[in-house]
């Protein structure tokens, strides 16, 4: 049992004072730590302590975090306390002060019934095609700027936050248009400045949030702003952005949020080894395996700018689903020729390809899996390579199939349904890329630690070859960064050949 408590532990307080009852207390509320009393008693500030298992036979005791009452000491603070441990939940009386307290509260804390406000319906794509050559990182930016043109009442209850990345993760143009929160406004003192191609207007219409380098109060307020359906009737989608790697400085308070059921789009970009180009520092391994792992969260990671259209879409609406969930985004800011993604135009096939991108992802190749002599599986940026190792393989005479992943969370997901008898969501995409009567050898590919797609490996029981990143980044080209850690292309064709049995 413990209780916080503040107390001015001032010097008039502690000093001077040795054997008393005033110094047997004030070690009591430190936990029995001597060294943090001497401390305690030399400074002057007012300190906010907690007092450990105050009352009990363990208080000030340096174990007592650990520790447990035996059964003895819980039947004593039962009589203290006026209950029986035969009935610990009975209710204090409607008389006593401890009764009138907690009505008092009841009443206090009530919330009136609202209306929860209808929200408009999300579309399904946009109109609009996207560039011959883009990043996923720049997509962003343009899908931000299109939603707000097809669907304008969906685009009004968006708002996005960041740590100080605003303009490095392609906000720029969501802000010009929609500006920056603020609650009275405040004066733009660049306002002047021509080159400047970021307006910064700050106004209590705003629908951006910027919070400084402050990672773990993002994600708590995109949580916040996740759980204004639920509070208010007024549903919102957050969307943060920060750099990949300092997503591990707030996984902790935003899985908390999550479990609270705060629903909200959190985008990692730059990532990968990808930005070699900026150094070592920036550089991410272990984001995409640490997002699959969080209940309640959909991890992403499409290679492709209708990819992304779609994905987006897909999250905002689980967003706005009570019965929804959160989704984490791995982008990149390297530009990839779209015409690798091989969209079909037909519009049932269109739609086919849509349902696989949603489900967690898609073959690339126009020959079908029963052909594949190895098959190559890859995720984000990276597909450049892979599809560069396919073509590679062709002409060693080695037929190779090239799986695109769009979520690693899903397939898992997909897996690990797959042998459960009782009744669960389940989803028949591996059986579709991977047809278990078509084996194949595998070789996954990602700009990320290996061991985040080696699960695919049972999938059809292949024999698998994992390439990815499993040491620091050091500052070089794209090109030489991923040769350095054996992603580039000819490593990919090298590990096909050696699973193929090729010469």
């Amino acid at each position: 049992m413990a209780r916080t408590v503040a107390q001015s532990l001032s010097i008039r307080h502690l000093r001077g004072v040795t054997e008393t009852a005033a110094s047997e207390r004030a070690i009591a509320i430190t936990g029995g730590d001597a060294a943090y009393f001497d401390l305690m008693r030399d400074c002057i500030a007012s300190l906010q302590a907690t007092e450990e298992g105050r009352g009990l036979a363990l208080e000030g005791h340096p174990s007592n975090h650990a520790a447990q009452l035996t059964a003895d000491q819980f039947a004593e603070l039962a009589a203290a306390s006026g209950m029986s441990p035969e009935d610990p939940w009975q209710r204090f009386s409607e008389e006593s002060e401890a009764g009138r307290i907690c009505t008092e509260t009841a009443l206090r804390l009530r919330r009136e019934p609202f209306a929860h406000a209808g929200v408009a319906r999300v579309p399904v794509e946009f109109e609009w095609r996207h560039k011959a050559v883009t990043s996923t990182q720049a997509t962003l930016g343009h899908f931000l700027s299109d939603l707000r043109r097809a669907a304008p009442e969906v685009a009004e209850r968006v708002v996005t936050v960041s740590p100080d990345v605003a303009s490095s993760t392609n906000l720029g143009g969501w802000i010009n248009k929609t500006g920056v929160w603020s609650p009275a406004g405040r004066q733009d003192w660049f306002a002047d400045d021509r080159d400047r191609l970021l307006r910064w207007r700050e106004n209590p219409g705003g629908q951006h949030i910027e919070l400084g380098i402050a990672e773990v109060n993002l994600v708590s307020l995109a949580a916040e702003l996740g759980l204004t359906g639920s509070r208010w009737g007024q549903p919102l989608i957050p969307i943060a952005t920060l750099y990949d790697p300092f997503i591990n400085r707030a996984l902790e308070p935003w899985t908390f949020g999550v479990y609270s059921g705060g629903r909200s789009i959190v985008i990692g970009t730059p990532s990968g080894v990808t930005l070699a180009p900026e150094g070592g520092a920036h550089q991410s391994i272990n984001t995409p395996s640490a997002t699959l792992e969080i209940p309640g969260l959909t991890s992403w990671e499409p290679a492709f700018a209708q990819d992304l259209e779609w994905t987006m879409l897909q999250a905002m609406r689980d967003v706005l689903d009570p019965a929804g969930g959160s989704a984490y985004f791995r982008l990149s800011t390297r530009p990839v020729d779209q015409s690798l993604a091989r969209l079909p135009e037909d519009p049932l096939l269109r739609r086919r390809r849509r349902d696989e991108v949603l489900a967690g992802g898609y073959r690339l190749s126009a020959h079908p899996a029963a052909e594949d002599d190895v098959t190559l599986v890859g995720a984000g940026a990276i597909m450049t390579e892979v599809c560069n190792a396919a073509e590679r393989l062709a002409g060693l005479g080695v037929r190779a199939g090239v799986v695109c992943v769009t979520s690693p969370g899903l397939l898992f997901r997909a897996l690990h349904e797959r042998g459960r008898t009782t009744a669960s969501p389940r989803s028949g995409i591996l059986d579709r890329l991977f047809p278990r009567e078509h084996p194949a050898p595998l070789v996954t590919v990602m700009d990320a630690h290996p061991h985040t797609l080696a699960f695919l490996a049972g999938a059809r029981g292949d024999r698998t070859a994992t390439l990815g990143v499993t040491a620091f980044g050091q500052g070089a080209s794209v090109g030489d960064a991923y040769r350095l850690h054996g992603i580039d292309a000819e490593s990919i064709a090298g590990a096909a050949l050696d699973l193929a049995g090729a010469a």
